[in-house]
C-alpha cells in the first residue's frame, strides 16, 4: 500500500483539482479513479476520488472512499477529508453519525473554524436550531474582532451558552 504523498504525487492531484469542472466532475473523477489504480490504496488519492463523487452530489459512492482514507491521513487534509465526510453524512441525513464526526475532529482540530462552521449546518438540518446559531455566534465571538463586537462578546457568549444548554 503506498501512503506517501510525494511531491510528483501531491503536483499531479494540485493539477487535477485546479482542472475540474464543478458542473461535469465526470472527467475529475475518472482522472482520480485512473490515478487509484496507479497508488492503490494511497490515502491522498482516496480523499481525492471521494471528493470528486461527493462534488458530483454521488455522496453515498463518496463515503468508502473518505472512510479508507482517514486512517492514513495527517494534517491539513486530514482535516478537510473529516470535515467534507461529516458534511457528506449530513448530506445523507445521518445528522448523529455527522455530528460525532465534527464532535472528534473539533477536538482534534480545535482552531479550525470550517469545522465549526460545517457541524452548525448538521445541528441545523438536524433541527437543533438553537444549536447552530450558538455554534456560530461563538464562531463569530472567537474570530471578528471589532471593537463593536468585543464590547458585547460576554452577551453573544451568554446567549450562545443559553442557546446550546437552554435548561442549565
Amino acid at each position: 500500500m503506498t501512503e506517501d504523498l510525494t511531491p510528483e504525487l501531491a503536483a499531479t492531484i494540485d493539477e487535477a483539482f485546479a482542472r475540474r469542472d464543478r458542473e461535469n466532475m465526470q472527467p475529475t473523477i475518472d482522472f482520480f479513479e485512473d490515478l487509484l489504480t496507479k497508488h492503490p490504496g494511497n490515502p491522498y488519492v482516496l480523499y481525492e476520488v471521494g471528493g470528486a463523487y461527493d462534488t458530483a452530489g454521488q455522496e453515498e459512492k463518496a463515503l468508502p472512499y473518505y472512510e479508507q482514507a482517514l486512517p492514513g491521513l495527517s494534517g491539513d487534509i486530514k482535516r478537510r477529508c473529516l470535515l467534507q465526510y461529516g458534511s457528506t453524512l449530513r448530506n445523507l441525513d445521518r445528522f448523529d453519525e455527522s455530528l460525532a464526526v465534527f464532535k472528534a475532529a473539533s477536538q482534534e482540530f480545535p482552531e479550525s473554524d470550517s469545522l465549526r462552521v460545517f457541524k452548525a449546518l448538521t445541528h441545523h438540518a438536524a433541527g437543533h436550531h438553537d444549536k447552530a446559531l450558538a455554534t456560530l455566534l461563538l464562531v463569530i465571538a472567537d474570530r471578528i474582532d471589532t471593537p463593536e463586537l468585543k464590547r458585547y462578546e460576554a452577551a453573544i457568549r451568554g446567549n450562545a451558552e443559553y442557546l446550546a444548554n437552554p435548561h442549565a
